[in-house]
């Protein structure tokens, strides 16, 4: 693992958002910048997550527009409640 160089950034933020900022880190017993670091650390791997899902969704789109392989909407359901109800089962069969 190679060493992380931490550098400040400078963020502006209208005064109603500092305040807030301010008095939800005193209510937490962290500081304004914990706070903000966490924020955005958050934000930041929810959105790659929600990016990851997105490009894996393109990916299964050119991928049918190319084979025509799918499983129906009703073979899908019959799938999903066979495991809601806690059998452990293989997904259908793909098809044209």
């Amino acid at each position: 693992m190679t060493a992380t160089t931490i550098r400040p950034v400078a963020i502006k933020i209208d005064d109603d958002t500092k305040v807030r900022v301010k008095r939800l880190a005193e209510a937490r017993h962290r500081t304004a910048h914990w706070l903000m670091r966490e924020a955005i650390t958050q934000y930041v791997e929810r959105e790659e997550k929600r990016e990851a899902f997105r490009q894996d969704t393109l990916k299964a789109w050119e991928e049918y527009r190319t084979t025509g392989l799918h499983v129906t909407a009703v073979e899908a359901d019959a799938w999903l409640d066979q495991l809601e109800q806690g059998k452990d089962i293989e997904p259908p069969e793909c098809h044209v």
